[in-house]
């Protein structure tokens, strides 16, 4: 198993290389390892039919991480990449997809379980060569304040629970904008990122995998949850909330806030 080190810039990224396997999943841990091996237990259980990796960011993780990842009963050999302090949400997340292998890299929150064969729709969404990004959640949005579950197919955003992105993309449009320290409209603001430089986002049918308690949400009381949700969902605005003409299906013009 590779261990990486201390912060973003310091580990070289891999996106400019040729991809060597079809998937690469990317995990963050931080204080709640068993929440990583439920889900290493279930990619262990149901790996893809195809090549994949993984690679696990330990996020100034609690515990031995390295022993509980080493202890998954994987198919393949993971990456473990170590930080020296705890990183932002998208400091974290941008660390693991930097040394993704993958022609598709797949973000799965560790608040996720596979249950079944869960890659096989992922893989066939990108059959779509303007497919950029998958998921098995998404949202439109009728004036880009308000957002709303979708059905599958496309979608003006896809979740960041589970988020797959070609590696084009990451080379075309860059990585999460690191201002995003918690997780919470990331997504939205990088999946907008990707449609401007004319990818499509989709969600796919359903996933077989199940959902457990989302720790960055449950860990935070509801003014807190508030206070962090409203300051980033105002940077997304910044900068997309004049871009109606990304909505796919957008309502008649007009500005609301955004309770």
């Amino acid at each position: 198993m590779g261990t990486g080190y201390a912060r973003p810039e310091e580990l070289e990224s891999r996106l400019a290389e040729e991809p060597t396997e079809e998937l690469t999943v990317v995990a963050v841990v931080d204080d709640h390892p068993l929440d990583l091996v439920r889900l290493l237990g279930g990619l262990a259980a149901y790996p893809p039919e195809v090549a994949w990796g993984v690679v696990v960011v330990a996020n100034a993780a609690a515990g031995p991480v390295d022993e509980l990842v080493a202890a998954a009963g994987l198919p393949v050999r993971p990456t473990l990449i170590a930080t020296t302090e705890r990183l932002g949400w998208a400091d974290a997340v941008n660390l693991g997809m930097r040394r993704a292998m993958g022609r598709v890299i797949v973000l799965m929150d560790t608040s996720l379980e596979p249950v079944g064969d869960w890659a096989v729709a992922l893989v066939a969404a990108f059959e779509d060569p303007a497919v950029g990004i998958a998921g098995g959640w998404g949202v439109r949005s009728r004036d880009g304040r308000e957002f709303e579950d979708a059905p599958p197919g496309e979608v003006d955003a896809v979740e960041g629970y589970c988020l797959a992105v070609r590696r084009e993309v990451l080379r075309d449009v860059g990585p999460f904008d690191r201002r995003f320290r918690w997780y919470r409209n990331a997504d939205l603001d990088f999946s907008f990122q990707a449609r401007d430089a004319s990818w499509h986002a989709v969600r796919t049918p359903p996933l077989a995998i199940e959902r457990h308690e989302h720790r960055g949400y449950v860990l935070h009381d509801e003014a807190e949850r508030a206070r962090l949700s409203k300051r980033n969902f105002y940077r997304f605005l910044r900068r997309w909330g004049d871009r109606r003409d990304l909505l796919l299906e957008p309502g008649p013009d007009g500005h609301h806030d955004h309770a």
